[in-house]
């Protein structure tokens, strides 16, 4: 386990022994990809950590917008969260039950909307299960707590902003989806886009961020996994995925890192790949 950081990553021991603090709030980000059939919100009622709330990724979202769960306006950030009882002054710890997936994703909504007091928990739901800690079916008690909201547009682009860094090249594009994905060789699992990646990105699959037991791998293990994507690390990253979840998990690497000058494309190839102005290439880096 990495040093413990309460603004990227936190280790199942450091969220026991804060759990009882006044001004922590715990939330459930679990995401599940739409095929595998699996309602997070559900299984979050059976069971979760103690006082941890559920996080609706889908619902905290544009919902104005055609694509999947595309950061919401500030103003509904807020009152969501509002609503949770989560607000200013909060240390927040987020998990999922795949271990690390979805909730780096909710990380980095905290931070889009200029709240870094956020960590994932390092192997999320499984690892605090295995070790045998508690967990409890009861709905949180929840008191609101004012929330303000200042969206950091440093961290997220849109597709005309990714495709001009991809014509001039001056920034590292990088891609969490499968090689397969990424090479064009494996389908699409949402109907109607493309196959391929976008021209001069490189393929990170997330996996490749993490051990075997779903938490994330040490800062040196990390850059040794970015070296050997062939980005070039000295420009500013942008981050891509499916929609917008897993690309995040590359953000907090970064910032495990110490690499600061990173940005999300929300629309990822959600957008890329149904946009029908753009190229896209196919094969291997």
């Amino acid at each position: 386990m990495s040093q413990d950081d309460p603004r990227t990553l936190v280790g199942t021991g450091w969220l026991a022994a804060h759990i009882k603090d006044p001004d922590l709030r715990i939330l459930d980000g679990t995401w599940f990809l739409p095929d595998e059939g699996r309602d997070a919100r559900a299984e979050y009622e059976e069971a979760h950590i103690p006082g941890a709330r559920f996080f609706d990724i889908d619902d905290i979202s544009d919902r104005s917008s055609d694509l999947p769960h595309m950061a919401p306006p500030p103003e509904k950030f807020m009152s969501r969260l509002r609503a949770m009882g989560v607000g200013d002054g909060h240390q927040v710890v987020v998990y999922d039950a795949q271990g690390l997936f979805s909730a780096a994703r909710v990380w980095w909504m905290f931070r889009l909307m200029g709240h870094p007091d956020i960590a994932v928990l390092d192997g999320g739901l499984p690892k605090w299960r295995a070790e045998g800690r508690a967990i409890e079916d009861l709905p949180p008690m929840v008191r609101d707590r004012h929330m303000t909201a200042r969206r950091q547009n440093h961290m997220i682009r849109d597709v005309t902003q990714v495709s001009a860094a991809s014509k001039l090249e001056d920034h590292a594009i990088l891609d969490a989806r499968s090689a397969g994905r990424f090479a064009g060789t494996e389908a699409e699992p949402r109907p109607g886009l493309r196959s391929g990646h976008i021209p001069g990105s490189h393929s990170l699959h997330y996996r490749r961020l993490l051990n075997d037991d779903g938490t994330m791998k040490s800062p040196d293990d990390l850059r040794t996994e970015f070296a050997a994507s062939g980005a070039d690390l000295a420009k500013p990253v942008i981050t891509t995925c499916g929609s917008g979840v897993t690309a995040a998990i590359i953000n907090l690497a970064l910032e495990r890192i110490g690499k600061t000058d990173h940005a999300l494309y929300d629309g990822s190839w959600a957008e890329w790949g149904a946009f029908p102005t753009v190229p896209v290439e196919t094969g291997e880096n």
